[in-house]
């Protein structure tokens, strides 16, 4: 007789995370003992991490049935590690959970009730953000605001990837395969019934962290340019009023040609609106740029991520299609 309890799949991308996967197991197996109603499966994604991470992972599978994995061939990112367990995991429903314990395990319970009360996307919303500094929490929330300015899409502010996804949620994010992703404007884009969860953001329990500021930065871009076609309306709107200017400019200059007459005067301004000028095409240019890139790399057609190992947690298949070569 086979066993009719619902199954939840705890995705969990780790990228040099051996420091933090046993304290990490402790707290997985003690909510899933939490929770006997409930299958459990464990995918970890290991994201070509130079550690002893999937050694780690193997070995606590050795004596786990319910522990899987993917080993992705090299380092992908956390975006394409994320959509690689997602073709791959197996249960009714999936919660994303960071490796290193800043997003409680405890709050999985809470997010299972109100899934079983018809909620399809669980997000987890931040409510206090303790070990980081006053600089980063300004750039994050001055982030926020402007890409829900740039979109009619409601965005979920202070949220990260750790939430609960239905199975459904799953298979229509299954479906993106845009290489230059940002996932946390995904889960808005598919919509479905959510409910937020407010929680405290603890400190790292081990190791150190994998995002700095210049990869952040590149994160804030990819929202932008990926998921929004803002810049380009921005640059737009720029030449659109530098362009009224200097033509408001050009006639003071005929008239008071005309009136007083010329001079050889006025070199430093001429100066200044000519490298204005210059800025303003070149900051042009390069939204355009980013544009005309991630264009060239979507045309290619390649890959999201290629595997090394993959090991399922049960005798159900992974998502249609989904190989070592997934596109």
């Amino acid at each position: 007789m086979s066993d009719q309890r619902k199954k939840i799949s705890i995705l969990v991308p780790a990228y040099n995370e051996q420091e933090s996967l046993p304290a990490l197991y402790a707290h997985l197996t003690a909510l899933a003992d939490r929770l006997p109603a409930y299958r459990f499966e464990f995918m970890f994604v290991d994201d070509g991490s130079s550690d002893a991470t999937i050694s780690i992972i193997r070995n606590l599978g050795a004596h786990d049935d319910r522990i899987a994995w993917v080993e992705l061939s090299r380092n992908f990112g956390k975006e394409i590690a994320m959509i690689a367990g997602l073709d791959h995991v197996t249960g009714d429903a999936t919660v994303l959970l960071d490796a290193d314990l800043q997003d409680p395990p405890e709050l999985i319970p809470a997010m299972i009730e109100k899934w079983q009360e018809g909620y399809d996307d669980v997000y987890a919303r931040r409510r206090f953000r303790d070990g980081e500094t006053w600089l980063k929490k300004f750039t994050s929330k001055t982030y926020y605001r402007l890409l829900q300015r740039s979109t009619r899409i409601r965005l979920q502010r202070d949220t990260g990837d750790f939430r609960l996804l239905d199975r459904r949620c799953v298979e229509a994010l299954r479906r993106f395969r845009e290489s230059e992703r940002y996932t946390k404007g995904l889960f808005s884009w598919i919509g479905f019934r959510k409910y937020e969860l407010l929680f405290d953001r603890a400190p790292r329990q081990a190791g150190v962290t994998k995002w700095n500021y210049r990869q952040l930065t590149n994160l804030a871009l990819d929202g932008l340019t990926s998921f929004t076609t803002a810049p380009l309306r921005w640059s737009s709107f720029i030449g659109a009023i530098v362009s009224a200017a200097a033509f408001v400019y050009i006639l003071v200059i005929v008239l008071r040609t005309l009136i007083w007459g010329s001079d050889l005067a006025g070199y430093p301004s001429l100066m200044a609106v000519v490298l204005f000028l210059g800025g303003v095409q070149l900051l042009s240019l390069g939204i355009i740029g980013e544009y005309v890139g991630r264009t060239f790399l979507e045309s290619k057609g390649r890959p999201l991520y290629l595997t090394q190992d993959v090991r399922v947690a049960s005798s159900e298949p992974p998502a249609s299609g989904a190989d070592s070569a997934r596109s």
